[in-house]
């Protein structure tokens, strides 16, 4: 009970937290009804976690997916942001071509690239060398 209080105390994770906290009210001989109603969970959700709890303890606890491993660790991603705010104009086929010869990474979505570029504060959209609404001639045919 001490290991639970104490990875309930310690966690930050409000997924994991739910966890140990049903499983601690469990313990406590709350009603499962009570407890999916305190933590808005399912009783299903509350017998769940603690036979996990029984077999494995609090590892059983923990989170399992770790996320996906990044292409471009931090640093790169720090020269690659460099590189883009020290150019005058940007082209997304060049920034494929610098990631790919530079890094060897090729991103399945161009989406990552458009993160790139919102990362180093530049926009990806294209834009136009002339704004029409200043064109006087537009302006005079709309009125």
């Amino acid at each position: 009970m001490d290991n639970l209080i104490h990875f309930i105390q310690s966690n930050p994770d409000p997924r994991e937290l739910k966890r140990a906290l049903a499983v601690q009210m469990v313990m406590q001989n709350y009603s499962y009804s009570m407890i999916g109603n305190i933590l808005g969970v399912s009783v299903g959700f509350v017998n769940k976690w603690k036979y996990i709890f029984a077999e494995q303890g609090v590892a059983g606890l923990r989170l399992k997916y770790k996320g996906s491993k990044s292409y471009l660790d931090s640093i790169q991603k720090q020269i690659v942001i460099n590189w883009l705010q020290q150019k005058n104009y940007w082209h997304l086929e060049e920034l494929k071509e610098y990631l790919e010869d530079i890094f060897s990474v090729i991103f399945e979505s161009n989406q990552s690239y458009y993160d790139l570029f919102k990362q180093a504060n530049i926009s990806w959209k294209k834009t136009q060398k002339k704004n029409p609404r200043k064109d006087e001639d537009l302006v005079a045919k709309k009125n």
